[in-house]
């Protein structure tokens, strides 16, 4: 009896076990990855400008520690595309086990590099690769997680188990963020010589117990069945590109406040609020992580909302108060009133964080099974590189260029409206492929193989149009 026989004779208590063991696993193996990442970005903010790029000008330091922070952004698709063709080849578990250990190891090693003071410029150069092998270990990461996750769901519960994969965001950043809290409070003498190291190090603990999780759970059912049927895609990124350009294109669009948000908030804003002399990095480093726990609670609602609603209105409801609250938070954030700032911020992640619940299951039900990994990766990772990764770096160089915060904020806005525009096309573009690819109720995957002729057929005639 075969793998997938054998789970189809166990169940529905079996396949709900593997599918909350799925869950559990993406949430564990993202929460370290994003801990790896958010950590560089806090880092850039706060130490990489002065010991690895020192310079007279401050400002100008910090900005070439954002250039390095976007590096890692500019290789996240390259990881998409290696570890998707493996995820969509040879199945999403090995993808994930490797793209888990090349993040821990590159961490790890940051905390142990020299600085600029010891070795001159070859402290940037190493920093430099060990940021560019993140980038293509994260690339390879989130998609891999939440299609793995989707893809253990219950019948119509497709959104619902992606989410569990995005929890790993926020619950990866508060913990970078309780780190450099805690090592913020040193002295700076201290903090610029070891402290900023022990973020980074670690990591090394983290890594392992992701490791032990990820390990534990079970291929995912759609994969074993193009497996089994031999209908795994012989080249995934060729598919992807030859039939599903539209929705990728507007899978980068629907991306872009979700993953540029967060560095407006926690990687430009401290950087700017320290410097200006508004808050102390202990005080706003205290507001981004209540700003993390408010994300943390109210993240799951959106996928909640996303299943009981018509996705358009969910999408809407979420992401149209992003365009008032956004603005509002960087004015509060101005006034240098701690509980101002603290209630802006919190405002302004509630309906980007809620969307955030939702876009995993909206994407991955946009791609079929056989190019899902590859499909959702190229467009989660090209958005994160054009818009996420430009975030801190092209915010400091508006404010370094008018003096004003109001062109950072235009900035955010447009981001909004870019990310509204695409999400109403792509989920127009779904409902035009069928109830296969259109409804959230009808996301399933226990019953996926791969596409059928017809159904191809009928995708590509949209995807056309």
């Amino acid at each position: 009896m075969s793998e997938l026989q054998k789970t189809e004779v166990g169940g529905a208590q079996y396949r709900q076990k593997m599918a909350r063991k799925a869950g559990i696993a993406s949430f564990a193996g993202t929460t370290v990855e994003w801990y790896d990442f958010y950590a560089y970005g806090t880092a850039s903010a706060l130490v990489f400008g002065k010991i690895f790029f020192p310079a007279e000008d401050q400002a100008v330091g910090t900005l070439a520690a954002f250039a390095t922070f976007w590096v890692g952004f500019l290789a996240r698709p390259l990881g998409g595309i290696i570890f998707g063709h493996i995820g969509d080849k040879l199945g999403r578990k090995k993808a994930l086990v490797t793209t888990l250990l090349m993040m821990g190891v590159c961490t790890t090693a940051v905390g142990l590099l020299p600085t600029y003071a010891q070795v001159g410029g070859w402290a940037a150069v190493i920093l430099v690769l060990l940021r560019l092998v993140q980038g293509i270990a994260m690339g390879g990461e989130w998609g891999g997680a939440v299609v793995l996750a989707a893809e253990h769901a219950p019948k119509g519960k497709g959104i619902i188990y992606g989410a569990f994969a995005q929890q790993g965001s926020p619950m990866g950043n508060l913990l970078s963020t309780l780190v450099w809290l805690a090592v913020a409070q040193l002295p700076d003498e201290d903090f610029m010589t070891w402290g900023w190291r022990i973020p980074f190090l670690l990591s090394a603990v983290l890594v392992g117990i992701g490791l032990f999780i990820r390990l534990s759970i079970e291929e995912s059912p759609a994969m074993r069945a193009l497996m089994e049927t031999k209908t795994v895609a012989k080249a995934p990124l060729r598919e992807v590109l030859r039939n599903s350009k539209g929705i990728v294109a507007l899978g980068i669009g629907a991306c872009v406040i979700a993953v540029s948000a967060t560095y407006f908030k926690g990687t430009f804003a401290l950087a700017w609020a320290v410097e200006e002399g508004l808050f102390t990095r202990q005080n706003f480093l205290s507001i981004v992580t209540i700003s993390l726990v408010v994300q943390f609670l109210v993240q799951p609602f959106g996928a909640v909302l996303a299943s009981k609603l018509t996705l358009r209105k969910a999408v809407l409801l979420m992401l149209l108060p992003e365009l008032l609250v956004l603005p509002m938070m960087f004015m509060m954030i101005g006034t240098g009133d701690y509980m101002l700032a603290v209630v802006g911020m919190a405002l302004a992640t509630i309906p980007h964080s809620m969307y955030y619940a939702a876009l995993a299951g909206i994407l991955a039900k946009s791609f079929p099974p056989n190019i899902r990994y590859t499909g959702i990766s190229l467009s989660y990772q090209l958005s994160s590189t054009l818009f996420a990764g430009t975030a801190p770096m092209m915010g400091q160089f508006l404010f370094n260029a008018t003096g004003s915060i109001m062109a950072v904020i235009v900035l955010a806005v447009v981001h909004v409206v870019i990310t509204v525009v695409s999400v109403l096309g792509l989920l127009s573009r779904s409902r035009s492929l069928g109830s296969d690819y259109g409804s959230a109720d009808s996301f399933s995957t226990h019953d996926e193989t791969a596409p059928t002729a017809e159904t191809e057929q009928r995708r590509s005639s949209a995807l056309q149009r």
